[in-house]
C-alpha cells in the first residue's frame, strides 16, 4: 500500500471532504483529471498529495503510476485555533479556524479486481 499524508491544512475538513469524495475509488489518471477541473479551493493540495503518492509508488515500489487507483482517502480533523471577534457593547463572539489531516492510500488496479472477485463469490 502506497501512502502520502498532508497535516494541518488550513481548510475545514467538511470542505476538503467534498473534493476527497470526488476521487475516492477512481484510477490515478481519472483522479488527476477530476482534480484539474474541480472548482474548489482544496483541489490544489489534494492534487499535490496525489502526485506525491504516485511518486512514492514509482520510487519506493517501482510501480507504474497509471496502473494505480485511490484505495482510500481519509480527511480527519486537525487542531482548532480558537479566535474571538469583537462585537457591539464591548463583547466578543468566539469562532474556530479548523484544520484538516488528509491521508491518501493507493493500490495497484489488480488488487481492486481481486477484491471485486472475492465479493462476488
Amino acid at each position: 500500500m502506497i501512502t502520502a499524508s498532508l497535516k494541518n491544512y488550513r481548510i475545514a475538513p467538511r470542505k476538503v471532504r467534498v473534493v476527497a469524495d470526488m476521487i475516492r475509488g477512481k484510477s490515478s489518471t481519472e483522479a488527476r483529471n477530476i482534480l484539474i477541473h474541480a472548482s474548489k479551493k482544496a483541489k490544489s493540495p489534494l492534487q499535490d498529495l496525489l502526485e506525491s503518492a504516485i511518486a512514492n509508488a514509482k520510487n519506493n515500489f517501482k510501480l507504474d503510476g497509471d496502473n494505480l487507483f485511490v484505495k482510500e482517502i481519509r480527511v480527519d480533523k486537525g487542531f482548532v485555533m480558537k479566535r474571538h471577534r469583537p462585537v457591539s457593547r464591548g463583547s466578543a463572539h468566539p469562532f474556530a479556524k479548523r484544520t484538516s489531516h488528509v491521508l491518501i492510500t493507493l493500490a495497484p488496479i489488480e488488487a481492486k479486481l481481486k477484491l471485486k472477485n472475492q465479493k462476488s463469490k
